[in-house]
This record gives C-alpha cells, structure tokens and sequence, in this order.
C-alpha cells in the first residue's frame, strides 16, 4: 500500500506553501527519511523527507500551490529495490544522464544552493559540468552565471589553499560586492518569474510596518578605539578557550540590553488599546540569506556571556543560509539589531519589524578626524541608527537609549560593572 507524502506543518501561523523543487526525479527510488522535495513558505524553506523507502510517485508538480496536510505525492514500499536510492539531483528532478564521458561528476551527489539549482533548471544545464567554488564544493549562484558567461569561477583563497578556521562574527565580515547579472536570451528585452512567497511576505510587512507605526529614526556616532583595542588584546585567548572569536555583534547584543534595561519602554510592545512590558531580552538578529532577510532570535541574550552569544549568531545565521532555519528561530524577538556595515553601508534607516517598538542600524566603521580633548586625532567612527515608534516612544527616550548604548560601545568595561 503506498505511503502518502504530505505537507508537513511549519509553524501556526502558515497554512500553505509552493513547491520549490523536487529534489528527486518521479519514479525514483528513495530511502527513509530522504529529503524529496523543498517546501518554500511566507517565512522560511524546509526540505521535506520521505516517510518511507520505495518507488516516488510525484501528484503535484514543483511551482504549484500547495495546503498543509495535503498529499503531493506517494512512495510504494513494495516497489523498493534491494539497493540503495538513487543520488539526488541538484537540478530541482531531473535525473542526470545514465552515461557519461571523459566529463564524469566530481561525486555520486552534486550540490547546490536553492538560487544555482533553480537556474540550472531553467537552463538544462548539466550540474556536474559547473564549477563549485562554494563552502564543502556548494554551486553557488555566481559559478552558473560565470559558467554561462564562458569565464572560470574564481576560487576563494581558503578552498585554494586548504581550509582555514572562519571568523565565524557577522559583524567581523567584509562583504564582497558581486554586481548582479541575470542571463538572458539574446533579443529578450525582459523576463518575468513569479515572486518567492519569502519576497511576497517580506514586501508585506515592509509595507505593514510603514503603514500601521509612526516610525522616525534618530543618529549617533561612536568612537570603536576601546572595543577594537580589547578585540587585540584578548581575542586570541579568547578564540583558544571557546573556539569563536570576539565579534562586534555579541558586544552590540550586550549594549542594547543595558539600554533596554535603563529605558524598558523600548522593549514593550502595542498590543490593542494595550502596552505590553516584555520582562525577557530576546534579540533578533537580521541575517541576510540567499532567500531575503531573515531574523533569527537570540533567547534570553542577557542570560548568555559574549561567548555564548557568538555562538548562536554563528550557528542561526548558518542555519539561516543554508536553509535549515526552523520558525521558532524567527518567532517573537523584542528587540532587533541589522548590521549593513558589513556591506558597506555608511548610513540608513532602519525599518521596524512590528510588533517591536525599536531597531538597531549599524554600520561600517570608517577612521575619520574628529575632536577628542580639543586635539584633532583619527578614530575608527560607526554612524548609528536607532528606528522607533513614536507612539510608544517619545524622543527624548530614544535620543537617550541611543546615547547609552553609545556609552557602553565607548566605555565597555560600563557592560562590566552595569554603571
């Protein structure tokens, strides 16, 4: 009798989903527990395994809408062979050619990221053929474009000459540009794709936040000299006894709680005609995925010392790109801290993820002259940027909680002491 595939639940709050891909071909043979097709929704993408070893039947074809709970597709257990499943294709169900020439696959199993794989689908290419300069030999986006452009994929430094240990801090990162260069067909003027449901839904409630809070946003600058000098100082004892480094993000966690402990408005949130004070500090992260921005949540950060911190936001945000992020990741946060410096970013304003009452911009650290003790002297400056909703919070408490958590970033050992 055969076993049915269904959409599995992905958090209360989603009903329905779309097929992204299947991620192996109709008819093939599967194990238990092997990931059959990837489930995108409005919040995250999950891989779905099979429940049973057998023969796949595929009901509903990738792309198309689909319900929590419904069959998309059967595995026959009686049909299972003696032998182990067949490799999963890379290229979103098709099945790779039984024969190959001198041009064999590096491996049995060829992968790819969600955005390579879909547009090694939509060209019919032949994954095995691609370069994979990605972490673990991962196509990424960038070797299809450069595979279809006739230019080689340049090889990251640290897969050139063997693996090096990763500076696993988001804040720690400088982000290479890569312009974006979409192929196309010569003569096409322009195409058109249906929107992701994570696009869709990040464009909602962009739009909800603009439309249902009253958001101003207020600047302040601080002085990184006292933070990088203890970074020199003491990350590579600290590195040997916990195996991350000191980042900036797990020191911007513990200034936004001393802030959000001195204003606790700012960690309240509009609940109806009701202000509802949140007595608990969990940090959102904004992580940015090939998928859109994601927010992971940091629970309970001020329980955690700058180790254990580092730690999380290393694993969620590679969780998060790698597409394993689970909903109670995302769900609640009271407060959210996005860091577009690591893109170059000098200056913007941060939009308010609802219903939290305040985010935290950082940005890129740039040596500039500035006056300390009537002396002209060069510092490595941070502009930031604190977005909040005026109808909880008036100016003068945001101006503050901006200056406090200044405060700390120039005088850590006030983080120590909680002065």
């Amino acid at each position: 009798m055969a076993v049915a595939v269904v959409v599995p639940s992905a958090g209360d709050a989603v009903t329905e989903g779309r097929i992204a891909r299947w991620l192996v071909a109709d008819g093939a043979a599967v194990k238990t527990d092997q990931n059959v097709f990837e489930l995108e929704t409005d919040k995250l993408t999950v891989e779905v395994p099979s429940p049973s070893a057998g023969l796949l039947k595929i009901l509903v074809q990738a792309g198309e809408v689909v319900k929590v709970g419904q069959t998309v597709a059967n595995v026959d257990p009686a049909a299972a062979p003696a032998t182990k499943a067949e490799p999963t294709p890379a290229s979103g169900g098709r099945q790779p050619p039984e024969t190959r020439g001198a041009d064999a696959p590096r491996s049995p199993e060829v992968r790819a990221s969600p955005a390579a794989a879909a547009a090694i689908r939509d060209k019919d290419l032949d994954p095995a053929k691609l370069p994979a300069t990605g972490p673990g030999g991962r196509i990424t986006k960038e070797d299809v474009l450069a595979h279809l452009a006739g230019t080689p994929a340049e090889t990251k430094p640290a897969e050139k000459n063997g693996p090096k240990p990763a500076d696993k801090s988001l804040a720690n990162v400088t982000a290479q540009v890569v312009p974006i260069q979409m192929p196309r067909e010569a003569g096409v003027r322009e195409t058109r794709q249906p929107m992701s449901m994570i696009r869709k839904r990040i464009a909602e409630r962009l739009l909800d936040s603009k439309n249902t809070t009253a958001t101003l946003t207020t600047f302040n600058e601080a002085d990184m000299s006292a933070i990088q000098d203890l970074r020199a100082k003491y990350n590579e004892r600290f590195e040997k006894k916990y195996g991350v480094k000191i980042g900036f993000m797990s020191v911007f966690v513990k200034a936004a709680i001393e802030a959000l402990k001195a204003f606790p408005v700012v960690n309240a949130r509009i609940d109806g005609p009701d202000i509802v004070q949140q007595h608990f500090y969990d940090i959102g992260v904004a992580v940015s995925t090939e998928k859109g921005l994601m927010v992971p949540v940091i629970r309970d950060a001020d329980q955690l010392g700058f180790a254990d911190i580092e730690k999380q936001i290393a694993d969620v945000a590679k969780r998060a790109r790698d597409g394993k992020v689970g909903m109670k990741d995302l769900e609640g946060g009271t407060f959210t801290i996005t860091n577009g410096g690591i893109f170059g970013s000098m200056l913007s304003t941060p939009i308010l993820n609802p219903p939290q009452t305040a985010i935290l911009g950082m940005h890129a650290i740039q040596k500039r002259a500035v006056v300390v003790n009537d002396q002209i002297v060069i510092r490595p400056m941070m502009y930031l940027a604190l977005s909040y909703d005026h109808r909880l919070l008036d100016g003068r408490e945001a101006v503050q909680f901006l200056v406090r958590i200044k405060e700390c970033l120039e005088n850590p050992e006030r983080m120590l002491f909680g002065v």
